[in-house]
């Protein structure tokens, strides 16, 4: 849609449309917010030349991080995704891009962006909130929300966190632990509370400190075996609920001649295929990371196509895998 077209819809001038689309600090508030609200409507695109741009971002609301085995396998499932719908992928931090003055949709439209893939915390979900209410094309990846206009896909895990738990109840195990990211988001949260909740159907005592929170690496889950390993009533089981913690502590008990499981039970969470990359073969909690991403990509790039009032609110199961590092525990210690 044209300038003139938006102008004409938003009953202003087209002057002030081109004010408010080169971020014109002297347009009033709300008549910028009237005018962009419209642009995010009709799906106004901003050319180059004769080229219409074909941008998606993945877009971080916090601090970035690619590192981390799930959000790499994430984008494989995004541009993949994208590529399908001929469009592109850039990578995009708000908290480095974007000034001071700007709305959300004057950012993306001076980058060229027509819909954002959003990654986000507890802390930033707000951000999420912003561009919802904006109107721009929009999808989060790994969180939920109520707001009915914030368009989102996640992973389901608390059911099969709770089947893990339960899973390890069954086989004799009452000195459980719980290992996470000791950085707050709703996934987390989700299998924290499916690990306290099948404690509690149970009737088994929560204990805090038998509850470890440290970074998602090798060397943190290995930190969090030595400990769990020199407690005096040491948990028989743990359930990890990241793939990076479960491996370091599988090869740190190992390494410390712990025998997995005869002497302790591991339970781990898995975006890909890495619980196969330790012995013994983890029992896990499971999901399909690339595929969050592929469908991500593939509803933005669809609602882009088709302007208006599509909404996406998904949770896609997970599902649990038992395999070799969970066995009944034995009464002895290693």
């Amino acid at each position: 849609m044209s300038v003139r077209r938006i102008a004409a819809k938003a009953g202003v001038s087209i002057a002030t449309v081109s004010r408010v689309l080169n971020n014109d600090p002297a347009v009033r508030a709300e008549t910028r917010d009237k005018v962009l609200a419209v642009a995010n409507q009709v799906g106004y695109v901003p050319t180059t030349g004769r080229r219409v741009k074909t941008q998606l971002a993945f877009c971080y609301t916090s601090e970035m991080s690619l590192a981390h085995r799930f959000d790499a396998t994430l984008l494989e499932g995004i541009v993949r995704g994208a590529d399908e719908a001929q469009f592109e992928i850039v990578i995009v931090n708000l908290l480095r891009d974007r000034k001071s003055n700007e709305s959300y949709t004057q950012f993306f439209m001076r980058k060229g962006i027509r819909g954002v893939i959003l990654r986000t915390n507890a802390e930033s979900r707000d951000t999420c909130k912003q561009i919802a209410a904006e109107g721009f094309p929009h999808v989060v990846i790994a969180e939920r929300f109520d707001d009915s206009a914030v368009n989102f896909i996640e992973g389901d895990s608390y059911p099969d966190s709770v089947r893990a738990v339960e899973y390890l109840i069954s086989l004799g195990h009452r000195r459980i632990g719980f290992g996470m990211h000791n950085i707050a988001d709703r996934d987390h949260a989700d299998r924290r509370q499916g690990y306290r909740d099948a404690l509690a159907k149970h009737k088994i005592p929560f204990q805090e400190n038998y509850v470890f929170e440290y970074p998602w690496t090798m060397s943190g889950g290995a930190t969090v075996m030595e400990m769990l390993m020199n407690m005096k009533n040491r948990p028989t089981a743990i359930y990890f609920a990241d793939p990076m913690l479960a491996v370091g502590g599988v090869k740190k008990a190992v390494e410390s001649g712990v025998h997995v499981p005869r002497d302790i039970s591991i339970i781990g969470f898995d975006d890909t295929d890495v619980r196969f990359s330790v012995h013994p073969t983890l029992t896990a909690v499971c999901q399909d990371a690339a595929g969050l991403g592929f469908e991500a990509a593939s509803w933005l790039a669809s609602s882009l196509e088709q302007p208006g009032e599509m909404r996406l609110q998904k949770r896609v199961p997970t599902f649990f895998e038992i395999n070799h590092s969970t066995a009944p525990p034995r009464e002895a210690g290693p």
